[in-house]
């Protein structure tokens, strides 16, 4: 067995990437022959991440509150907590919280030959995020 003690803090996620306040929690990093990285990110209500693409896909799971997805010409999704969304390779797409709740998901990828986890792109506009179904 092998524990593993948490030593870094907890980020905020660059603006860049995320229209809002989303916190980052690395929870595994790409290291020797591993590709794999994943991270819980923490998403205040109404903030989403800017369209993106991940050259070998990527999973996130639903760990709290409500949240949406979209991939590119798609519906808006509803995912609540146990949801699992695939993201295909190279499909674009974004995720976040819906506007009253917050969301947290574990988003596990693995980054290609150059470490590279993620190709991003423009934001979300407000008005697609409004798109957004009604929450029940």
């Amino acid at each position: 067995m092998q524990i593993t003690r948490n030593t870094l803090d907890t980020n905020l996620g660059p603006s860049d990437w995320f229209a809002g306040s989303v916190y980052l929690d690395p929870v595994a990093a790409p290291a020797g022959s591993s590709r794999v990285s994943a991270t819980c990110a923490h998403f205040t209500p109404g903030v989403r991440t800017a369209w993106h693409t991940h050259p070998n896909g990527q999973t996130i799971w639903v760990i709290e509150g409500v949240g949406l997805c979209q991939r590119r010409g798609g519906e808006i999704e509803v995912i609540r907590p146990g949801d699992r969304v695939f993201f295909e390779p190279g499909e674009e797409h974004w995720h976040g919280a819906c506007a009253t709740r917050f969301m947290a998901h574990l988003a596990m990828l693995q980054v290609d030959e150059e470490g590279i986890p993620a190709n991003w792109l423009e934001h979300v506009t407000d008005e697609e995020y409004a798109a957004a179904p009604p929450i029940a």
